[in-house]
């Protein structure tokens, strides 16, 4: 016979109900018998106290449901229902104990009046009204965890909603930048770069679409698919982008969240490239201090105006980072925007998770990958 254990016991309400209801009906023979031995009562009291044990085991599981009915009723309808409950089943209980003890101790009782065979009816629902009192206990908490359930699923769901909002609400800027720059070169005739550029742009889609914005990726896999990201603004810029990383080696099997750097990235392509006819440079580093991953997106475009709020430009990329990164570590995170001079710095600190040995191999990774070295140009 398969035992089961304690957690199992707690999840199945039926199971739970039963243990308690047989434990506490063997406690209370075990501590009646008990008292008889103490006071020096007959042998033949052990038999009264075994019936009793049994017939309250008996007489009072229907009680369990009698209280179903009237859970979730007014508080008066409760009271008054619970105490008719007892007093009834304390009736009966009694009847039982005072026969049996008629049976094996006083065989010679001989009872004088129809009250005398429901006589300690009112100790005996007193024990009742504890055994309720327990019952409504277990019931209103079970009830109250159920509730503290549903409300971390609720809120569980409603973290990832957002994060999905976040994340996707980046796309359609990127696309519609990309697309332009498709149809630019379709118009100038260069076919094949306009090929190639659709080809990129479904890789790194079919990535956005395969990664879960709630799980972290490798900081290496994240540069992979940054490459596949540039691989369409390569084309749109040429020689005006200028990249570089400094990534040390050791960073590069810590957990990130899926594309945190493309958003910051476009916003540095924006304004530091985009916006000037000699294009800009635009650096990511990354390094492991105490317990933190650190990384930065520099670029060297015309930064912030002096005591300008953030929110003036580049508002949606740093906001809706900052934002995720709000949902994903709670307060356990750094994110700043500084003026670098010449250009623009945003620096983020996160809590350092290194992905296991195994878990990189079998990671579906971007084909293209950055060179990692300081001073690498794109």
């Amino acid at each position: 016979m398969k035992m089961l254990t304690l957690e199992q016991i707690r999840s199945n309400r039926n199971v739970l109900f039963w243990s308690l209801h047989a434990a506490g009906w063997a406690a209370y023979g075990i501590t009646q018998y008990v008292g008889a031995l103490f006071y020096e009562k007959p042998a033949s009291y052990a038999r009264v106290w075994l019936v009793a044990a049994v017939a309250g085991f008996v007489l009072s599981a229907p009680m369990r449901y009698i209280y179903r009915r009237l859970w979730g009723r007014a508080p008066r309808t409760m009271i008054i229902g619970v105490v008719a409950t007892c007093y009834v089943t304390a009736l009966a209980l009694r009847m039982v104990i005072n026969l049996s003890y008629k049976e094996f101790v006083a065989t010679d009782w001989q009872m004088q009046t129809l009250f005398e065979l429901f006589g300690g009816a009112l100790s005996t629902a007193y024990l009742l009204v504890c055994w309720s009192v327990l019952y409504f206990g277990i019931k209103f908490y079970e009830s109250q965890r159920q509730q503290e359930q549903a409300l971390l699923k609720a809120v569980a769901l409603a973290q990832e909603a957002q994060l999905k909002m976040l994340r996707y609400q980046l796309n359609p800027h990127f696309l519609f930048n990309t697309l332009n720059a498709i149809s630019t070169l379709i118009l100038d005739n260069q076919n094949r770069k306009a090929n190639h550029a659709v080809t990129r742009l479904s890789e790194f889609l079919r990535y956005t679409l395969d990664q879960d914005p709630m799980k972290r990726v490798t900081l290496r896999q994240e540069l992979d698919a940054l490459d596949l990201y540039l691989g369409t603004e390569r084309l749109r810029f040429g020689e005006r982008l200028h990249l570089e990383y400094a990534v040390e080696e050791g960073a590069l099997d810590a957990l990130v969240p899926s594309l945190l750097l493309q958003p910051l990235l476009e916003n540095s392509l924006k304004y530091a490239v985009s916006a000037r006819e000699q294009g800009g440079l635009v650096r990511i580093e990354g390094r492991t201090r105490e317990g933190l991953l650190e990384l930065s997106v520099i670029d060297d475009g015309p930064g912030l105006r002096e005591g300008a709020p953030v929110s003036e430009r580049r508002g949606v990329g740093l906001r809706n980072t900052r934002e995720r990164l709000a949902v994903l570590y709670g307060a356990n995170y750094r994110f700043a925007v500084l003026n670098s001079h010449p250009g623009l710095r945003v620096d983020m600190a996160l809590p350092l998770e290194m992905a296991a040995p195994a878990a990189e191999g079998a990671a579906q990774r971007p084909a293209a990958a950055p060179r990692l070295s300081g001073g690498a140009r794109a």
